[in-house]
């Protein structure tokens, strides 16, 4: 025989004439190496009979059913051990791990190692591994990646894989970085394992100087690799690295799958390149539902909606149904371009197919319907979805903020958690500009109240959201103090941006200008919304100097950012100084683009509380053509005239006013009276 074993399947013919030890050795090899559930089943059927059944056996039965995936009956014979074996803890440990239950298998291998004194081996530790990461539990991954070095098991690429898949599961990409620089052997597996982790913990950048090196170290990589690394070119919108990587593998065979072709396809959709995603697309033997989704999208996100329709179109003529997925990216380019009238026809196609009640078509149809301000349909489909999943609450709180219903989006929250609807970070991102809109102080303390004993005050954009309700609010000292519990890596544009417009809009602009100057010292480049706060900040404080040295400052380095807006902010500050000549000669007349209502109505503001005249007949009659249904201006215009003296203008501009058919709307004032 040389050694060698028999057949299992040759050696189960003669299983009624074998004895209790040759029972057992046939059935070690069912627990240890051969895979085989009908001679488990055998074997245990002959132990009964024959009653062969030890402690021994029935540990070596349950690592049999264990390794055949038959979990209750493994478990069963393990928790009817009188003594726990190694072998069996092997197998539930790695059993439990297998099939989703991570948790028993590390309690499982804290008991071995404690009160049944086994100790795993080089083949148990990578599932422990695994389930740490599945769980992310770093620090006890730790503590098991310490055992496994005193053990003397770190030698092997597939423990080493393990540790690396673990670290970068937790977050923790300099713990996996220093596992991979220490390995002696680095398989494709390693690579994979560093570039897919770089890229799934917000790291793109990274991923890709993996893959580099990869190359630059010629190991053969695989379909595997090219999946990591075309998602982080997309993620990047890096069509230089897109296209080399299209050329590394436009003549090796993982080109010939489908689902790299559907990865080159989504790369140069995400980088903007629809030609040649299309090319990739129009070259392909084989396509699937997938491949048609991402063009049909690609064409949805770049507005071209008879790029988007006809392909639709091509799609079904080839017999590929489109899914929910195609469906949505359809519905999400009419809500984009405001295309009520094909949302509908496609709300209609939605109920046809019997797809309308997917959660993918349910959140689009609620979000479509909100930003065409027809709110009553988006509460309709929303009140025929399931009430228990997040994303359609999600939808339906952002659509209440478009359609400026704060008070209907904190009610609906209010609902959302009695139904016990879990929240993630897109509901606290949907919800909050709500509370920063009603700008109360006692519903902002109890939110963010809750948010501390939910856990998301760890998040660093919903404290920005908090931030931004309490500056709303005017308590400036509570949106600093959570300004300033930001780490400095956190404090990214936004929050800078929500801080500072905090200030100017309470009337503390040097503040402002002084938050400017730090973020700007920190780092951080400015966007345009940071100008727009600073200069509104400048403006409402009378910093007239500090503010045109800013826009001086904005022009000269960040002539890009220029936008309406802040030469709006500009004419307003001018013309709160009364320096209303420079802000009509300087100003207007320099701008790179036509002047809009805003900036004519700031001039014609000015005008009014410094009673000019002239400019003000200037800055009226731009207004007349631009807005005519504007009230506000003719009256600004009638008080001018007015306050000089010229009455029989002002009945002139009234009258206009009445001929366009215009009526001046009442003022009113609003207070909120609690526990009345």
């Amino acid at each position: 025989m040389n050694g060698q074993c028999p057949p299992l399947s040759r050696t189960l013919k003669h299983l009624f004439s074998t004895t209790a030890s040759q029972c057992e050795s046939l059935l070690y090899r069912c627990a240890t190496t051969v895979k085989s559930l009908s001679a488990t089943k055998k074997l245990h059927a002959r132990a009964i009979t024959s009653g062969f059944i030890s402690n021994h056996f029935i540990s070596l039965l349950s690592a049999a059913y264990a390794i055949s995936g038959q979990s209750i009956y493994a478990r069963r014979l393990f928790d009817e051990l009188p003594e726990r074996t190694l072998v069996a803890y092997k197998a539930m440990i790695r059993m439990h791990t297998e099939t989703g239950y991570p948790r028993d298998a590390l309690e499982l291998f804290v008991e071995m190692h404690g009160e049944s004194k086994f100790y795993a081996d080089q083949y148990t530790y990578p599932f422990v591994i695994r389930a740490c990461g599945v769980l992310v539990l770093l620090e006890l991954g730790k503590v098991v990646h310490g055992l496994i070095i005193k053990s003397g098991f770190l030698s092997g690429s597939f423990m080493g894989n393990s540790l690396l898949a673990m670290y970068m599961n937790c977050g923790s990409r300099d713990g996996a970085q220093k596992v991979f620089d220490e390995m002696p052997e680095k398989t494709v597996v390693s690579w994979n394992t560093m570039i897919s982790g770089y890229f799934h913990n917000n790291n793109a950048k990274e991923a890709l100087m993996v893959f580099r090196g990869m190359v630059g170290s010629e190991v053969e990589f695989d379909s595997a690799t090219i999946l990591s690394v075309l998602p982080a070119c997309g993620y990047l919108r890096d069509l230089n690295m897109g296209i080399e990587v299209h050329e590394i593998v436009k003549d090796k065979g993982v080109m010939k799958r489908l689902a790299v072709q559907n990865a080159l396809v989504d790369m140069y959709v995400k980088c903007g390149r629809m030609d040649k995603a299309r090319d990739v697309f129009d070259e392909m033997s084989e396509r699937d539902v997938v491949t048609w989704t991402t063009v049909i999208n690609g064409y949805a996100s770049s507005a071209d909606a008879n790029g988007a329709l006809e392909l639709c179109r091509l799609m079904r003529f080839e017999g590929v149904r489109p899914n929910e997925v195609t469906l949505a990216s359809l519905l999400a380019m009419c809500a984009n371009s405001r295309d009520s009238k094909l949302g509908k026809c496609l709300h209609g196609w939605a109920l046809r197919q019997h797809i309308d009640s997917d959660v993918n078509v349910e959140t689009a149809l609620i979000d479509l319907y909100a930003k065409c301000n027809i709110f009553r349909l988006s509460l309709k489909v929303f009140s025929r979805t399931s009430k228990k999943k997040t994303v359609p609450w999600n939808a339906i709180l952002s659509g209440c903020i478009h359609n400026k219903l704060a008070r209907e989006a904190i009610e609906l929250f209010k609902k959302m958690q009695l139904e016990s609807v879990k929240l993630d970070d897109a509901t606290w991102k949907s919800i909050l500009p709500a509370y920063a809109i009603e700008a109360d102080m006692n519903q902002a303390m109890n939110i963010h109240g809750y948010i501390i004993r939910s856990g998301f005050i760890r998040k660093p954009d919903i404290v920005t959201g908090l931030i931004d309700i309490y500056s709303k609010c005017g308590n400036l000292e509570y949106a600093h103090n959570l300004f300033n519990g930001l780490s400095t890596k956190n404090r990214d544009i936004v929050s800078w941006s929500v801080i500072i417009a905090g200030y100017g809009k309470h009337g503390h602009g040097k503040a402002s200008i002084s938050l400017f100057n730090q973020m700007v010292e920190s780092g951080v480049k400015p966007n345009e919304v940071t100008f727009t706060s600073v200069l509104h900040a400048c403006g409402h404080a009378g910093l007239v100097d500090e503010g045109l040295s800013l826009f001086t400052f904005m022009k000269k380095n960040y002539q890009e950012s220029l936008r309406m807006d802040h030469y709006t902010c500009i004419v307003d500050l001018l013309g709160r100084a009364n320096r209303l000549e420079e802000a009509y000669e300087v100003i207007i007349n320099n701008m790179p683009f036509e002047a809009s209502c805003a900036v004519w109505g700031a001039l014609l503001g000015a005008c009014a509380i410094h009673e000019n005249v002239k400019l003000g007949e200037i800055a009226a009659k731009w207004l007349f053509e631009l807005e005519p249904g504007n009230t506000g201006n003719y009256v600004l215009m009638g008080n001018i005239y007015s306050s000089v003296g010229r009455f029989d203008d002002a009945e002139r501009v009234r009258k206009m006013m009445d001929n366009v058919g215009l009526v001046k709307a009442p003022a009113n004032s609003v207070i909120e009276v609690r526990n009345m």
